[in-house]
């Protein structure tokens, strides 16, 4: 499977997660979530630096409500609602 190929799948999965009642989000998005990473190392290693930045962004920006939660509960110690 290519890097590509893998990229567009996460976006299909991370999709139909969005779809599911909130109750039902929290486990396919805790995989999505530590899996992004490895995928935007692989992007970029496979198409360039750019595609990686660009994927980078992209899962900021599907994930900007939890990473905000995570970043201020690690900086002051508050519980990630």
């Amino acid at each position: 499977m290519t890097a590509l190929v893998a990229g567009c799948l996460w976006v299909l999965v991370a999709t139909g997660t969005a779809l599911l009642p909130m109750r039902r989000q929290m486990a396919p998005g805790l995989l999505l979530l530590a899996s992004a990473p490895v995928l935007v190392v692989w992007l970029g290693l496979a198409l360039g630096w750019w595609v990686s930045v660009v994927a980078l962004l992209a899962f900021v920006s599907m994930f900007r409500r939890p990473l905000g939660a995570l970043l201020r509960w690690l900086l002051r110690g508050e519980r990630p609602t």
